[in-house]
């Protein structure tokens, strides 16, 4: 059954940040890509310690683009599963906000919460009852792992799909010249 009233506009707001943050990870991504090439003149990662910087965007894109991937659709579909699938607070843990969020120390964002109810967060930072102690790096890392095999088959099925459209690309190139040689 879809939401009524407030909660509609509340889920397309969600959709729509959602979508604004898996934009910025897809330019996370291609940042670093250009960065790797423009500083190495290569895709290929060479030397680690070098391409630090790039290796950090591209991978900090990647971890942004895939959350907000399912935040986007999880808002979409009305998914409770997809919506809360990151049960995770925080990077480290939950006290990464210390000091960052709301009006206490002890607080975090609501969405960190069990149970996730307008205010909760306040002053519950420790308090592993009412707020997710684990940081959202060890979720996902946890989740690429269990799924790692979609990952690598959903990396080959892009790359595929990009060396296609290179072909394809160049097919297209070669027709438009011989067709200005022949004129």
């Amino acid at each position: 059954m879809g939401v009524e009233g407030g909660m509609k506009c509340v889920k397309y707001l969600l959709f729509f940040f959602n979508f604004i943050f898996w934009l910025c990870g897809l330019a996370l991504i291609v940042l670093g890509v250009l960065v790797q090439v423009a500083l190495h003149k290569t895709v290929v990662i060479n030397n680690v310690s070098a391409s630090s910087a790039p290796i950090v965007l591209i991978v900090v894109g990647v971890v942004v683009f895939f959350i907000a991937f399912f935040g986007c659709c999880g808002a979409w579909k009305e998914s409770y599963c997809m919506v809360t699938m990151l049960k995770c607070c925080g990077v480290i843990n939950a006290t990464d906000w210390r000091g960052n969020f709301g009006s206490g120390t002890n607080s975090v964002p609501d969405s960190c919460c069990v149970n996730v109810t307008a205010g909760c967060g306040q002053g519950a930072m420790e308090d592993s009852s009412k707020v997710h102690q684990m940081g959202c790096q060890t979720v996902v890392e946890e989740l690429l792992k269990k799924n790692i095999m979609w990952v690598i088959v959903a990396a080959l099925v892009i790359a595929f799909l990009q060396i296609m459209g290179i072909i394809f690309a160049c097919m297209l190139m070669r027709g438009i010249r011989s067709g200005y040689e022949v004129m």
